[in-house]
């Protein structure tokens, strides 16, 4: 009987075992938007309290402007830059 709960019911023991690494898994989750929540809380506090802050979010998220300024936008390249080969590499070939 024992044997059979252990290894062929549909709550055995390799069942149980992976139910825990799933339990597991999603309370790491939970714990991550929680506090994920609680930091965009405290953003949106700030946003909403501090002219400078919004401002400084609305320009930097959404490139916001002044009517008389003049917005650029610098994207670094993505491209991996060659590497040079060293002197004592290059002489020994």
């Amino acid at each position: 009987m024992v044997i059979w709960v252990l290894f062929f019911d549909k709550n055995d023991l390799l069942s149980q075992l992976d139910l825990t690494r799933q339990v597991k898994k999603l309370q790491k989750e939970k714990k991550y938007f929680t506090d994920e929540i609680r930091n965009n809380k405290r953003d949106l506090e700030e946003l909403k309290t501090n002219p400078k802050n919004l401002e400084k979010f609305a320009r930097e998220n959404y490139y916001m402007k002044k009517d008389d300024e003049v917005i650029y936008v610098i994207v670094p390249d993505k491209k991996p830059q060659p590497q040079a080969i060293s002197a004592n590499r290059a002489g020994s070939h």
